[in-house]
């Protein structure tokens, strides 16, 4: 297992690190903070608080810190996150900044979700290399941790280009597969159609399925003869059936394998899409 754990300190307020550093190294899942209330850490056995209360100001502090001011990082906030340095996904709450309808932002953070990359290579061990594998799993059951080994393995034999959106899935420093192209920070669907068109992959990887243009790009690419590694919201086949922004995936038959997390992060082959 490894952690950009260094970048991760980096990024909170000074007082904060020390703690951390000491209780959450080793088994940190996420890190809470709410303005004027103390850190919360959860672990894979609980909850910890630790010591001292979150200003407005330190909020304000993980935000630029993480988002290092970038043009991306404002476009991502209005979708409720950011990505720090080493892959770590922080989700935001606060007062949304709205024109016509639509988050354009977040004027001032009320409270942080960070939830910490770890790197479990081999977790993908055993996965099945001849088709197209669809990755189920709910919030916080680990589809970005297995869905990067799986692209390493994959790799391994395939090109394999991963359409990064969010800079979680391999971000600087960590270790990339044998023949993988990253292509970072693009939205979604355009991403997808990048590579299909300049970068002639036997699979195209993709992180979270979550409206129904990635749908209708997978689709696309499935029309053209490339292999899909993906993963979608759903706890059980059930689930996902029953959700209907996935009904194309159903509908066409994209994925030959399925692959289902529980909430201990492990994973079983489920039987194939109907």
């Amino acid at each position: 297992m490894t952690c950009a754990w260094k970048e991760l300190l980096a990024i909170l307020p000074q007082w904060m690190r020390q703690e951390t550093d000491k209780l959450g190294k080793e088994g940190a899942q996420e890190l809470r903070l709410r303005s004027n209330a103390p850190p919360e850490m959860i672990t894979g056995t609980g909850s910890l608080w630790l010591r001292g209360t979150v200003s407005a100001a330190d909020l304000q502090f993980v935000v630029n810190t993480a988002s290092r001011y970038s043009p991306w990082a404002a476009e991502t906030m209005a979708q409720g996150y950011l990505t720090a340095p080493g892959g770590h996904r922080i989700g935001l709450c606060g007062e949304a900044v709205c024109r016509s309808g639509t988050v354009t932002g977040i004027r001032q953070p009320d409270s942080l979700c960070i939830r910490i990359a770890r790197d479990f290579p081999e977790i993908g061990k055993g996965i099945p290399t001849d088709g197209s594998i669809l990755i189920l799993g709910a919030p916080g059951w680990g589809k970005t941790t297995l869905l990067r080994d799986c692209a390493r393995i994959l790799s391994q034999e395939k090109t394999v280009v991963v359409a990064d959106e969010r800079g979680e899935l391999f971000p600087p420093g960590l270790p990339r597969g044998k023949r993988m192209d990253v292509l970072s920070l693009c939205p979604k669907t355009e991403g997808i159609d990048r590579i299909l068109r300049t970068m002639g992959p036997d699979y195209i990887a993709v992180d979270e399925i979550t409206a129904q243009q990635d749908c209708e790009a997978l689709v696309h690419v499935f029309g053209c003869g490339v292999k899909l590694l993906a993963s979608a919201h759903a706890s059980s086949l059930e689930d996902l059936k029953s959700r209907s922004i996935y009904r194309p995936l159903i509908q066409h038959r994209l994925f030959d394998h399925i692959l289902l997390l529980n909430r201990e992060k492990q994973w079983h082959p489920e039987r194939s899409l109907p």
